[in-house]
C-alpha cells in the first residue's frame, strides 16, 4: 500500500484580504468618530498603509482591519504589524504585510514537532514554503493534523493535498 501524505502550508487568499481591506474602508468612511481626520485605510504596493492624524486613531483602523479579517477567515499571524506608527507631517502612518509560506526554520519547527510528539513511522520533509507529511496510515495522519492544530505556532498554518 502506498504513503498517504497531506501538505502543511502558510497561504493567504488576497482577494479576502482586499475585500477585508475594502470593508474597512467602508466603516472608516462611515463612523462619525473618523469624520475630518482623514482617515485612510489602503494598498501601497505589497504593504496596507493605514493613516490617520492621531497616533490612537492609527491603532483604532488597524483593529478594525483586523475584525474584518477574522470575519473573512483569515489567521491574524498572516497580518505582521511593522513597529509603531510613525509621525509623518502631520499624520501618523502604520504599515503591515501580509505574510505567506513557511519559512526553512518555522518548517524546522513543525517538522521537529511531529517527530518528537507525533506518531512513529510519520516522515515530514521540507518542500520550498511547504511541509509534506506522509506515513502508512491515515490515522497517524489525521493524529498530527490533530497535534498541530494543539500547537500555538507563530505562524498560520493549513492542511492540503490529503491523499
Amino acid at each position: 500500500m502506498a504513503d498517504s501524505s497531506f501538505d502543511i502550508v502558510s497561504k493567504v487568499e488576497r482577494q479576502e484580504v482586499d475585500n477585508a481591506l475594502n470593508q474597512a474602508v467602508k466603516e472608516i468612511s462611515q463612523r462619525y468618530d473618523f469624520k475630518g481626520t482623514n482617515a485612510s485605510i489602503s494598498w501601497s504596493g505589497e504593504k496596507i498603509l493605514m493613516q490617520a492624524n492621531g497616533e490612537e486613531r492609527v491603532m483604532a483602523i488597524l483593529d478594525i482591519f483586523q475584525t474584518k479579517l477574522i470575519k473573512r477567515g483569515i489567521s491574524l499571524k498572516a497580518l505582521e504589524v511593522e513597529g509603531e506608527p510613525q509621525l509623518s507631517g502631520k499624520e501618523y502612518k502604520l504599515f503591515a504585510s501580509v505574510t505567506e509560506g513557511i519559512s526553512q526554520e518555522n518548517a524546522k519547527k513543525v517538522a521537529k514537532a511531529i517527530r518528537d510528539e507525533g506518531p512513529k513511522g510519520v516522515k515530514a520533509q521540507v518542500q520550498g514554503d511547504e511541509l509534506r507529511v506522509s506515513s502508512k496510515s491515515r490515522d497517524d495522519l489525521q493524529a498530527v493534523q490533530a497535534l498541530l492544530k494543539g500547537k500555538d505556532f507563530d505562524f498560520a498554518i493549513q492542511f492540503v493535498n490529503y491523499r
